[in-house]
């Protein structure tokens, strides 16, 4: 198949295309991106294009005429740009891109990056929904994520295509830019009162990497949650970091936020309801469609506590490396 990458300068579309190089399905691979990807490719093509210029992003998926197109050009708070630029980015990405796939000749099927936050989390809302559960987001990346999958059913409706659309659990990883990873990760943390937390999962990036490569070969017509067995509480996740907890409610988030925002670690609206309201997801359905087993939530989380911290280089270690 011939397949179209969008996002592909990010360190998910970058090891997508890593892993879709390796598979001899997949004939020939073209990528899309703002800026280039954070891995060395030897098939895929990439193209640097602005996610908002959308006449040079229709041209291209136009001339490519992909047979399946992983749309990742889902931008988070935070993650790399702030708020604003990241929401603007993911819709107009949406847009360009799907609306272009839409009138592709050889187009098979759809593929793109949502999230669990388009169930939200208010009042009454299930606790573990699962596919049937109402999209009801309610946070700016929930409401980002539930357009970008309107956006492609529509476009999937259009070509005669299947849709997939995987909401993954909050993703993180080494080297990932999550800002739930980089706020956890600081050496004061705000958290809910004890009483009061909700448990959260979460999604290794190589998992939610396999999980879109096997989506692209099975074509699954509707959504799919991708997230990692079990869930845990953000003073669990500190304790088994060695941080410091410091319980915080009401108005103290602000105070939190602005603080860890000083610290280099923004604080998005949707991480804040994670840490406070929990958020948990049905995955039978991935791992029976896909045949993934993503790691633990546990697993993941112990590995986010042992990433390396960065070593500064003294004159004498500079003469002793060389």
């Amino acid at each position: 198949m011939r397949a179209l990458i969008t996002g592909m300068g990010g360190e998910l579309g970058t090891r997508v295309a890593n892993l879709l190089e390796a598979d001899e399905r997949f004939t020939e691979i073209v990528g899309i991106d703002g800026y280039p990807p954070r891995r060395r490719t030897t098939r895929a093509e990439f193209h640097r294009i602005d996610p908002r210029d959308r006449r040079k992003a229709v041209l291209l998926v136009r001339d490519f005429d992909p047979e399946v197109i992983l749309h990742l050009g889902v931008y988070e708070p935070n993650a790399r740009f702030e708020p604003t630029e990241a929401r603007l980015g993911t819709a107009a990405s949406a847009v360009s891109v799907l609306g272009a796939a839409a009138s592709c000749p050889s187009l098979r099927g759809i593929v793109v990056r949502s999230g669990i936050e388009v169930y939200g989390r208010r009042r009454g809302a299930p606790s573990r929904p699962d596919e049937d559960a109402r999209i009801d987001p309610t946070t700016p990346f929930g409401r980002s994520l539930a357009h970008v999958e309107q956006v492609a059913v529509e476009a999937g409706q259009v070509a005669g295509v299947p849709v997939t659309g995987l909401r993954c659990g909050p993703i993180v990883g080494p080297s990932f830019p999550s800002p739930l990873g980089r706020f956890l990760r600081l050496p004061l943390v705000a958290t809910p009162p004890p009483l009061a937390e909700l448990p959260f999962c979460l999604l290794h990036q190589e998992d939610a990497a396999h999980a879109i490569v096997a989506a692209a070969g099975a074509l699954h017509d509707g959504p799919l949650n991708v997230v990692g067995p079990g869930a845990i509480t953000a003073s669990q996740a500190i304790r088994r970091g060695g941080r410091i907890p410091v319980p915080v409610v009401g108005p103290g988030w602000l105070l939190a936020a602005a603080t860890a925002e000083l610290l280099g670690a923004p604080l998005p609206e949707h991480t804040r309801e994670l840490l406070v309201r929990g958020g948990v997801a049905d995955g039978a359905e991935a791992r029976r469609v896909l045949g993934i087993e993503p790691r633990a939530t546990d697993d993941v989380v112990a590995q986010l506590y042992e990433w390396a911290s960065v070593a500064h280089l003294t004159p004498s270690s500079k003469g002793a490396a060389a």
